[in-house]
C-alpha cells in the first residue's frame, strides 16, 4: 500500500461534491417525486452483493424471474438474461433496463462511475465492501469502467480506487514490535488479519470487479479478480464472498445448469493466487498461496426452488517447482486421505497436510408462490483425518449458517422485504476432548483464510458468530432499509466450565442502522447511518462507534 498524495486532492473534490449531493437531496422539494424517472441502465453491474443483485434475488423468490441457481457467483452476462424479470410488473422497472436482450450482437456500455464516502468515529466497521478497508476517519472510494459482450465472449472492466484516512485507535497489544505490532492480537503468528493498515492513511488501485470470459453452449471459462460468492448466504458466506479483494483466478465450468435426467447440475473449478499483507506473519519468500477450488450445485427434477450444492477450497504454499497437474486435480482429489491414528498428531514431513482444505455443504429452497426462501450451510475449517475420525467427530471444527427472506406486497410500485441470517462459527464443546483452532485459523497455512489482509468468507467468522435482522422497503424512487446486527468478534471463555465466570469474556458489537437510496434524476444516492456499540472491545471497557455511508452512482 502507497501513501496517499495523488489521490488527495480527488479525495477533497469528491467529499465535497458528496456533500453537497446529500445536502441538495435533504432541501429538494416534495414535487420532485412527481417528476418521470430516467432510466439509466445497470443490467451489467450484477456484481457479487451489488444493489442490483440483490434486487433482482427478491424478484426471483415473488416469481418474478426464471428459478435458478444463486449459489455459484458471480453471474456471466449470459446468467443475467436469464434472471431477469419476465416482465415490468415491479417497482425499479422505469429505473433499470432489465428487459432480456438475446440479440446475441456486440454491446458496449459504461458501468455508471460511483464515489463512495465512508466514515468511522472510533474504530474500524464495515464488511463485504471487497478490496475497500474502511478504517478509523474518512475512507473514499471510486469505482468506474465498461462491459463489451459479442457473441459467446464478454468482457467486464471494472476497477476501484480507494484512499482510507486510517486515524489511530488504541490496539489489542500482539506481543510484538514494528509491522507485526499491526497484527492480530489473538493469533498473530497464524493469521493474516491486521487491526490496522499501518500509521498512515495509504492509497491502494484494485482491478476490482473485472472479468474476461467465454460461455459456450455447455462449458464456461475464464480469467478474473471479481469477487466470487460460494453457498447462499447473503451477509455470511461460509467460504468465499465479497469481504476481501477478489483474487486472481481462472475458472473452468458449465456455462448453465447442465441437464442430467434426475435433475440440473452447475458449477465451476477454481484456481488462484492469494496474497498477504505487509504485517502477515509470514516472511515474503513464502507469502504466495495457491488456492483451488470446487463448488457445485444440483437442482432436483420434481423439487422447483431447491438447489443443494458443496465447496471445497484449498490453500496451499505456493510450489516451488511450479504448479503441477496434480495441483490443478486437487479440489476433485478422494475425500479421505491419511493413515488411520491420531488425528491430532500429523506427520510433518507429509506435503498434503501442509496445506488446508475448508469445505461445506449448502441449501437454498425458493417458494415463489410464498414470496420466501430458507437457505442453510454447514462448513468445516478442516478435513477429517480420516473415516473415523469423520464417524467420531463430524462437527469438529465446523460451524453453520441459516437464513430466510420473506417478501411482503405484490404491487408493482412497492413491497417490503424481511430478512435474517445466523452465523455460528465459535470454538465448540468438542475443545473439551480435542485442540481446535478458531475458524479460518490452520497451523501450517499461517495466513489464515484471507486474502492482502481481510477474510475471505465471512467477517465475522474467525471463531466468532454473528446475526441480522433487516427490513427492506422497495419502491419506485428507491429503498430503504433498517437493519439490526449483533456480531461476536471473540471470547475467551473456557469449554470445559470449570473456571471463575468472566464477566469480560465476550467482545461483542450490537449494531443499529437505517439506509436509503433514492433516484435523484441520473443519480443513485446511497446514505447510511449505522451506530455500533462494542461491549468489552478487546476484553476491556465499551466503545461506541458511529458509520456514516454516502455514496453517489451516475448515469451519464
Amino acid at each position: 500500500m502507497q501513501k496517499s498524495t495523488w489521490f488527495a486532492p480527488l479525495h477533497r473534490a469528491l467529499l465535497g461534491v458528496a456533500w453537497g449531493g446529500a445536502a441538495a437531496l435533504l432541501l429538494t422539494p416534495v414535487s420532485l417525486a412527481a417528476q418521470a424517472i430516467p432510466q439509466v441502465g445497470g443490467r451489467n453491474e450484477v456484481f457479487v452483493g451489488s444493489e442490483i443483485e440483490n434486487y433482482l434475488r427478491l424478484l426471483q423468490i415473488d416469481g418474478k424471474g426464471d428459478l435458478y441457481p444463486w449459489s455459484v457467483r458471480s453471474f456471466s452476462a449470459a446468467e443475467v438474461e436469464r434472471l431477469l424479470p419476465r416482465d415490468a410488473a415491479h417497482p425499479w422497472a422505469g429505473r433499470y433496463d432489465l428487459q432480456p436482450d438475446t440479440s446475441g450482437g456486440f454491446r458496449l456500455e459504461m458501468i455508471r462511475p460511483r464515489g463512495q464516502l465512508i466514515y468511522n468515529s472510533a474504530f474500524p466497521q464495515g464488511a463485504n465492501d471487497g478490496p475497500i478497508w474502511a478504517g478509523r476517519g474518512l475512507t473514499t472510494a471510486v469505482q468506474a469502467g465498461f462491459s463489451a459482450r459479442y457473441g459467446a465472449l464478454s468482457l467486464t472492466v471494472a476497477p476501484v480506487v480507494f484512499r482510507a484516512e486510517n486515524a489511530a485507535f488504541e490496539l489489542a497489544p500482539t506481543g510484538y514490535d514494528g509491522l507485526r505490532s499491526y497484527g492480530d492480537s489473538r493469533m498473530p503468528d497464524h493469521i493474516d488479519l491486521p487491526q490496522r493498515f499501518g500509521d498512515a492513511g495509504f492509497t491502494r488501485v484494485d482491478p476490482g470487479q473485472s472479468t474476461l470470459r467465454l460461455d459456450l453452449p455447455v462449458v464456461a471459462a475464464g480469467i478474473s479478480t471479481a469477487n466470487q460468492h460460494w453457498g447462499p448466504a447473503s451477509e455470511h458466506p461460509i467460504l468465499l464472498g465479497n469481504n476481501a479483494p477478489g483474487y486472481l483466478h481462472g475458472f473452468l465450468g458449465t456455462s448453465a445448469p447442465l441437464d442430467v435426467w434426475i435433475g440440473r447440475v452447475h458449477g465451476r473449478m477454481v484456481w488462484g493466487r492469494l496474497e498477504q499483507s505487509d504485517y502477515s506473519p509470514v516472511e515474503s519468500a513464502e507469502s504466495r498461496r495457491f488456492m483451488s477450488g470446487v463448488v457445485g450445485v444440483f437442482t432436483p427434477r420434481g423439487v422447483p426452488g431447491l438447489e443443494i450444492g458443496a465447496a471445497r477450497f484449498f490453500h496451499e504454499e505456493w510450489p516451488e517447482e511450479g504448479i503441477s497437474f496434480d495441483d490443478f486435480l486437487k479440489p476433485i482429489e478422494g475425500i479421505w486421505k491419511g493413515n488411520l491414528g491420531d488425528s491430532n498428531v500429523l506427520p510433518e514431513d507429509s506435503k498434503s497436510n501442509r496445506d488446508n482444505q475448508l469445505a461445506s455443504a449448502f441449501f437454498r429452497w425458493v417458494f415463489p408462490r410464498s414470496g420466501a426462501e430458507v437457505y442453510g450451510e454447514f462448513g468445516r475449517e478442516d478435513h477429517s483425518w480420516d473415516l473415523r475420525d469423520f464417524l467420531l467427530e463430524p462437527d469438529h471444527s465446523g460451524g453453520y449458517m441459516l437464513g430466510l427472506r420473506k417478501r411482503w406486497g405484490r404491487s408493482e410500485r412497492e413491497f417490503v422485504a424481511l430478512r435474517g441470517e445466523l452465523l455460528n462459527l465459535q470454538v465448540s464443546h468438542i475443545a473439551r476432548v480435542r485442540n481446535q483452532w478458531p475458524f479460518y485459523v490452520h497451523g501450517w497455512t499461517r495466513q489464515g483464510h484471507t486474502h492482502r489482509g481481510q477474510i475471505l468468507g465471512s467477517a465475522a467468522g474467525y471463531g466468532g458468530a454473528a446475526s441480522i435482522l433487516a427490513a427492506d422497503y422497495y419502491h419506485t424512487r428507491g429503498r430503504w432499509t433498517a437493519a439490526w446486527t449483533r456480531s461476536v468478534r471473540q471470547d475467551r471463555g473456557s469449554p470445559w466450565g470449570t473456571d471463575v465466570p468472566d464477566l469480560q469474556g465476550l467482545d461483542v458489537i450490537h449494531s443499529l442502522g437505517v439506509e436509503s437510496l433514492f433516484f435523484l434524476g441520473r443519480f443513485d444516492v446511497t446514505a447510511g447511518l449505522t451506530g455500533g456499540y462494542n461491549l468489552n472491545r478487546n476484553f476491556g471497557p465499551d466503545a461506541f462507534n458511529l458509520n456514516a455511508v454516502l455514496g453517489v452512482r451516475a448515469g451519464l
